[in-house]
């Protein structure tokens, strides 16, 4: 039986703070993960090829054919056949880069190994599309949120949509069982919309495909979504969105702006908080990059906030255009903190402090017990280990 691995592969730390808690095949864009993309694609189970730190809550598993695979790549019809093609042995490149590879090595990330001699490589002669950095999630979630709605709907019929809503357009809307969406006004002029399982969209909402409301997630009344959007499961959204990926479990349940962003998992964006997504001379937007120490430009002129898990907002936040918020930071008070706010942070534009770690992990608990679910000690060890490896960024 074929293992297919996902290795983070050579951007990982140019996700940070997203993959900070998470490999990189477990990051959103469209309605699915890209590991989701993959093994509904391929029909095999993935595992992960991580840092160690993680390698216990995402376990790598091996056998006798392994298929080792890029997690930053997206997956097409043209590539997707070529990896499929690879025989034991064989590697397949796009310039000096490894993007795919078939091995019945004992330790599969023999592959990864530079300069290694065993094995086949085969060039491949095409463009991929890959997550390179935070930005490409929002940037390429529009063309995702299609491919993916395609590959789920092929084949089914949708819930009916109850006759007190509004429907403009000729691409589809599906609704999952469960879902439930009233007195709504839904626009698929320029693209699809997917509303997961149990889902409520509520009255008065305005939603603009292409987008992709996860499962047990929520719009709440008079919601303004604008297009190229999608949350993961269990999200709660209101005010004013557009182009903007939440991984999962997060809230921005109140008015205020959030544009061309991604939020991580139980993240919380208090009333009123505002996200600038444009400069004012409307330059490129320039963020900050973990491996380099320093701020790049992301080509963009539009990038607004960039939030690690577990990180929340006071009401009335204000963010910066760019604004980098690592994980388990609480941010809060008047005017606009700085564009770069490493790990557990507490404080505002006023000044910062550390946040107590073992006070994070209580609000931690308490905050997924409301979803549910349970801070696990696999989870608590990883976190732990963030607060130590984010430390020196930590300059107050």
């Amino acid at each position: 039986m074929t293992r297919l691995i996902l290795f983070d592969g050579p951007y990982r730390e140019h996700l940070l703070p997203l993959t900070y808690t998470r490999p990189v095949s477990e990051l959103r864009t469209g309605i699915l993960t890209i590991r989701e993309k993959w093994e509904k694609i391929l029909g095999l189970r993935a595992s992960w090829l991580t840092l160690p730190y993680l390698q216990s809550m995402y376990p790598c598993s091996t056998g006798s054919d392994n298929l080792l695979i890029s997690a930053s790549l997206l997956p097409d019809e043209r590539l997707v056949d070529e990896i499929r093609a690879l025989k034991t042995g064989e590697s397949l490149y796009v310039g000096g880069t490894f993007l795919a590879g078939r091995t019945d090595a004992e330790n599969p990330d023999i592959l990864l190994q530079p300069g290694r001699k065993n094995g086949t490589d085969k060039k491949y002669e095409h463009p991929v599309r890959e997550i390179r950095y935070p930005w490409d999630l929002f940037v390429m979630n529009g063309e995702e949120i299609e491919r993916d709605f395609r590959m789920l709907t092929k084949g089914r019929t949708s819930l009916p949509l109850p006759s007190g809503n509004r429907m403009l357009g000729d691409h589809p809307l599906f609704l999952e069982e469960g879902a439930v969406m009233e007195c709504c006004t839904v626009n698929t002029r320029s693209g699809p919309v997917y509303i997961g399982k149990n889902a409520v969209v509520s009255e008065g909402s305005m939603i603009r495909g292409p987008f992709a409301l996860g499962d047990r997630s929520e719009v709440r009344m008079g919601a303004r979504i604008y297009e190229n959007t999608s949350t993961g499961p269990r999200c709660k959204l209101a005010g004013e969105i557009v182009s903007s990926v939440i991984l999962g479990y997060s809230n921005k349940s109140h008015e205020g702006f959030l544009g061309h962003s991604v939020l991580g998992e139980w993240c919380n964006l208090g009333a009123d908080t505002n996200t600038s997504n444009l400069k004012n001379n409307y330059a490129s937007v320039k963020v900050w990059n973990y491996p380099s120490e320093r701020f790049i430009s992301t080509g963009l002129q539009m990038c607004g906030l960039i939030m690690g898990d577990h990180s929340k907002s006071g009401i009335n936040t204000m963010f910066n255009t760019g604004t980098v918020v690592g994980v388990f930071s609480n941010i809060f008070g008047d005017g606009f903190p700085r564009n770069f706010i490493p790990s557990f942070s507490w404080g505002g534009a006023a000044g910062f402090q550390v946040y107590n770690l073992e006070k994070a992990l209580e609000v931690a608990r308490i905050v997924m017990r409301r979803r549910d679910r349970e801070l696990t000690g696999e989870e608590e060890s990883v976190l732990r280990h963030v607060f130590s490896q984010t430390t020196r960024f930590r300059k107050f």
